[in-house]
């Protein structure tokens, strides 16, 4: 071991080779800069070194936030593929973490399982994100008439089926136990189901039937007010809201031309539930009765513990409710009516020579996938459906055959949240068959609409309906769509 003199003193020489280079050459100017310009050095490497790992760092700090959480959801693989797309990422981290051996092995095993992850996830790297299968839908042009004003029934319109049709008012039947308990609906034998198909003159269920004297009523009571002012309409548009179920939504009235604002009511049908919550939200009636265009009517003593069925009274039997209209339009209370009443009549009804027009469903045309996709999204109590499918199915109700150019109709599932109507016998006739199958069986609708309109119109081959099923799009263009606020349990 080398000795060296230190202060008069011998000392033992523990510097290495490279200490011993670096202290001869600091003796002379020329080393004194080189050591000077090495310092120099390595802080400027350092400084920029430390600059480029912070730009990594950010930039791997980016295009986490912006790729990665969407890989994550995609494929549960986000390291791996960040890795597969920057290889260098891997052996920077090692750079900056690496400072002790066992750092080190739990970097190599890290690593490992970093591979592993990417080999298995390397086959579905790049692949676009599965597309939904819900798809969109617009609306289209509907070809109105420029104004609704001075708008005339056509002379030759009303040259449809005619027959005298009268309804069940009241019922005093017995059982062998005595008093049937009434029913808003009645109590309609299978016998007097089938004959009411058959267009002609004759008295049929329709709702609105009283029990015998002395019972109580059985629902859907209106004040005298409020019926005499629906007596009086000509032409109504009409919509529901029982239980709270959504908001209200006011027709657009910059579209609605001032001779409709004239000429149609405007009536909106409440429970004193609905009316409470809408008042606390500041949509109280006026000193009229309404609320913008709406003329509110309060239905106390509501038939059906199902609001959904509850609401099918106004929506089948505007006939019933405005004796006198000859026209009427439902919509659906989570729709805002965008279009003006009188050209929708004029454009479905006049101009189609119809008596009853009613927009295709926007996914489904065929019975049995109604049926399917009820039961998948409980809709109603799936034992209640299959025993209307069976009646239905006994009864000759056929799979919609789309290649069929003879069909009689465009699509078996209706789209039922907009309904035009000619208050003729025929109209009026499938409304109370409508609304019979409902009271019978489930409040789906859209389930017995095409048994009722194919069940009518093979029983009576020589009295044609004229019922027109447009485009759901078109359905769209005339209003516009909402959320519920709240959706009913099914029963």
């Amino acid at each position: 071991m080398a000795l060296y003199r230190n202060n008069g003193e011998l000392l033992t020489e523990r510097r290495g080779i490279i200490d011993a280079v670096v202290n001869s050459l600091g003796k002379s100017d020329h080393g004194s800069r080189i050591l000077r310009r090495g310092r120099r050095l390595g802080r400027i490497t350092k400084h920029r070194l430390s600059r480029w790992l912070l730009l990594l760092t950010a930039l791997f700090s980016v295009y986490f936030t912006v790729c990665g959480l969407k890989m994550f959801v995609h494929d549960g693989s986000i390291t791996a593929k960040m890795e597969s797309r920057f290889p260098a990422t891997h052996s920077i981290r090692e750079g900056l973490n690496l400072h002790s051996k066992h750092e080190e092995l739990n970097l190599h095993s890290i690593h490992k399982e970093l591979n592993l992850q990417e080999t298995v996830s390397l086959s579905e790297f790049g692949k676009p994100p599965p597309k939904s299968k819900r798809r969109k839908h617009f609306p289209c042009e509907v070809e109105f008439l420029k104004s609704a004003d001075g708008l005339a029934e056509p002379k030759n319109y009303m040259n449809f089926t005619w027959f005298s049709l009268d309804y069940v008012k009241q019922e005093g039947k017995t059982s062998d136990s005595g008093l049937f308990e009434p029913r808003f609906g009645g109590h309609q034998t299978l016998e007097e189901r089938e004959k009411s198909f058959y267009a002609k003159n004759q008295m049929v269920h329709c709702g609105f039937v009283k029990g015998s004297p002395g019972y109580s009523s059985t629902g859907f009571d209106l004040d005298e007010k409020d019926k005499a002012y629906m007596s009086k309409c000509k032409i109504a548009v009409s919509s529901c809201i029982f239980g709270s179920s959504d908001f209200l939504r006011r027709p657009t009235s910059r579209l609605i031309s001032q001779y409709s604002k004239n000429n149609v009511c405007f009536v909106m049908f409440l429970d004193e539930q609905t009316l409470s919550k809408l008042s606390s939200e500041g949509n109280s009636p006026d000193e009229r009765g309404h609320i913008g265009l709406w003329k509110v009517v309060v239905v106390k003593n509501l038939p059906y513990k199902d609001m959904r069925r509850t609401g099918k009274v106004p929506k089948f039997l505007a006939h019933r409710l405005f004796p006198n209209s000859r026209y009427s339009i439902w919509l659906d209370s989570k729709m805002r009516l965008n279009a003006d009443p009188m050209l929708i009549i004029e454009y479905f009804l006049w101009r189609r020579n119809a008596e009853f027009a009613i927009s295709n469903h926007y996914d489904r045309h065929c019975v049995w996938d109604e049926v399917l996709q009820n039961k998948r999204l409980n809709k109603y109590n799936h034992t209640a459906i299959d025993q209307q499918f069976k009646v239905y199915q006994s009864d000759g109700l056929t799979k919609f055959d789309p290649s069929n150019p003879n069909n009689p109709l465009p699509s078996y599932v209706p789209e039922g949240s907009l309904i035009i109507r000619a208050h003729t016998p025929m109209s009026n006739l499938f409304s109370c068959l409508w609304f019979n199958e409902v009271d019978r069986f489930t409040s789906r609708d859209q389930l017995s609409f095409a048994y009722t309109y194919l069940k009518l119109r093979r029983m009576n081959p020589e009295r044609p309906f004229q019922l027109y099923m447009f485009k759901d799009c078109e359905r769209r263009a005339l209003v516009k769509l909402f959320q519920h606020r709240t959706i009913p349990s099914p029963p």
